[in-house]
C-alpha cells in the first residue's frame, strides 16, 4: 500500500485548514496542497502530482461536479467528493459516482469537535484506500444483450456485500435483474441518507422491487433488499417464506451491518444460496462467505482487478470463502445462473 498524497479542494479556508490538519494525522496520508477553486486545483495538480483529491461539491465558478467531470475525462485519478446529506446532496453524490468518483463523504457541518475528529478519521482511511484504488477510464457502456434471458427461480437466494465503490458496482450488477429475480439481500456500507436515495433510484429504474431491508421482510422472488442501517445488523431466518430480521448487537469484523453475520446466518439456515463479495474496504464478508461455501452454497468474489477497492474481494478469495473471482461485467449472469432453473 502506497502513501496517499492528497490535494484538498474546498472554497472555505476554514474547511481546508481543518481537513488538512486532521488528514495529516492519518498514517500514510499526507496533504501536499490545498486549492480554493477548480482553477487553483488544475495548477496544483500539475505542480504537486497528488494521487487523490478531496473535492467539495459546492464551489464558486466551476462546481465540484463539473470539475470532477473534467478530471475524469482528461486525466482520471481517485476523487473523494465531500457533500451535504440533503436530498439534493445525495442526488449530487449519485451523479458523482456516475462520473467516476471513488467515494462520496458527508461534510460534518453540525458535529461537535469530537464527532468531527472521528468523522475525519474515517475520511483518512477512505482517502488512503482511494489512493490505492483501481481508477481507470470510465467503464465502457456494455452492449445491450438483446432479449432478456429466460429466468425461472430455482429456489436459491442471492446475497451481496459491498462498501467503497459499491454503489457503482451494484448499479452495474443489478441493471438487468429480471422482474421475478431471485430473492436478494445486500449489505451496503454507505451513509444511510445516500442509501435511501440510491434505493429509490433503483426501484424506479429496475424491473424488480428494491426496498430498504426491514424486520420481517419476506424473501420472495422479485424483491431486492438493501441493508445500510449503521445501528442494526440484518440476518436471514429460514421459514415459509424465509425472512430477514434486523438485530441490535455489537459490530462484527468492525462492521454493522455485517456481511459476515448475514452470510453466516444464510449458511446456518441450510437453504440453497449464492453469496458474492464486491468492491470494498476491509475484510467483512470473508469469514461469512467461507461458512456459506462450507455449507454447500455457491460463493463468488468480484475480480479484484475490476473492483474500485480490492481489499474486500481479495480477502474473500484469500480466506477460501469465494470459490472463484468474476469480473464485474460478468457477475450478474454468474449469480443469476446459480439461481436459474433453466
Amino acid at each position: 500500500m502506497h502513501e496517499a498524497r492528497v490535494l484538498v479542494v474546498d472554497d472555505s479556508a476554514a474547511m481546508r485548514a481543518l481537513f488538512s490538519d486532521l488528514l495529516d494525522q492519518t498514517r500514510n496520508v499526507r496533504v501536499v496542497g490545498t486549492a480554493a477553486s477548480a482553477a487553483e486545483a488544475r495548477d496544483q495538480i500539475a505542480a504537486l502530482r497528488p494521487n487523490v483529491l478531496t473535492l467539495d461539491v459546492e464551489m464558486p465558478g466551476m462546481s465540484g461536479i463539473e470539475f470532477l467531470a473534467e478530471v475524469m475525462e482528461e486525466a482520471p485519478m481517485p476523487v473523494v467528493m465531500l457533500s451535504s446529506l440533503t436530498q439534493s446532496g445525495t442526488e449530487t453524490s449519485l451523479k458523482a459516482y456516475e462520473l467516476g468518483a471513488v467515494e462520496c463523504f458527508p461534510k460534518p457541518l453540525r458535529a461537535t469537535p469530537e464527532q468531527f475528529a472521528k468523522t475525519v478519521g474515517k475520511l483518512g482511511k477512505i482517502v488512503l484506500a482511494a489512493a490505492n484504488s483501481n481508477v481507470r477510464d470510465r467503464r465502457p457502456v456494455r452492449e445491450p444483450r438483446g432479449a432478456q434471458a429466460q429466468f425461472t427461480w430455482n429456489g436459491h437466494y442471492a446475497a451481496f456485500s459491498a462498501s467503497m465503490g459499491g454503489i457503482d458496482a451494484l448499479g452495474a450488477v443489478l441493471a438487468e435483474w429480471p422482474a421475478q429475480c431471485p430473492p436478494t439481500v445486500i449489505v451496503l456500507q454507505t451513509e444511510p441518507e445516500l442509501a435511501h436515495t440510491f434505493i429509490a433510484r433503483l426501484d424506479s429504474q429496475l424491473r424488480c422491487a428494491v426496498r430498504a431491508a426491514s424486520d420481517g421482510a419476506p424473501m420472495t422472488p422479485g424483491h431486492v433488499y438493501i441493508a445500510s442501517d449503521p445501528d442494526r445488523h440484518v440476518v436471514f431466518e429460514a421459514g415459509s417464506p424465509a425472512r430477514l430480521r434486523l438485530v441490535e448487537r455489537e459490530p462484527v469484523d468492525g462492521a454493522r451491518p455485517s456481511a459476515t453475520l448475514l452470510f453466516g446466518t444464510m449458511a446456518r439456515a441450510g437453504l440453497p444460496a449464492v453469496g458474492a463479495v464486491l468492491t470494498g474496504m476491509g475484510e467483512d464478508g470473508a469469514r461469512g462467505l467461507k461458512l456459506m461455501r462450507d455449507a454447500g452454497c455457491d460463493t463468488l468474489a468480484q475480480d479484484p482487478a475490476s473492483a474500485t477497492v480490492a481489499e474486500a474481494p481479495a480477502a474473500a478469495l484469500a480466506s477460501g470463502g469465494a470459490a472463484r473471482a468474476v469480473p464485474l461485467d460478468e457477475l450478474d449472469r454468474a449469480v443469476l445462473d446459480c439461481c436459474n432453473i433453466a
